[in-house]
């Protein structure tokens, strides 16, 4: 992910103004990456080692919408449904 796509990411999903690590942020450049990910993935189905990341990532963003939940409904449904996640 290159610095100027990460910018505009959270630029989009801030919270206020100097917000760089909110978790509807965090969401967002998680989401991003899995979907990178993802991609490479469907082209190296042998990459064992950034499948795992991938999981790892997957699970850290399912940690992060838990926590939304439990901090702010209204807020979690709005990330994931700008997000386009399931839920």
């Amino acid at each position: 992910m290159t610095p100027e796509i990460k910018s505009s990411i959270v630029e989009e999903y801030r919270v206020h103004g100097g917000d760089t690590g909110s978790p509807e942020v965090q969401v967002a450049i998680l989401t991003s990456r899995i979907q990178e990910l993802t991609e490479h993935l469907k082209i190296h189905k042998k990459d064992h080692s950034s499948r795992r990341g991938l999981l790892k990532m997957v699970g850290r963003r399912a940690s992060l919408l838990k926590y939304l939940v439990g901090k702010n409904r209204q807020r979690y449904k709005d990330v994931i449904s700008r997000l386009g996640l399931r839920k």
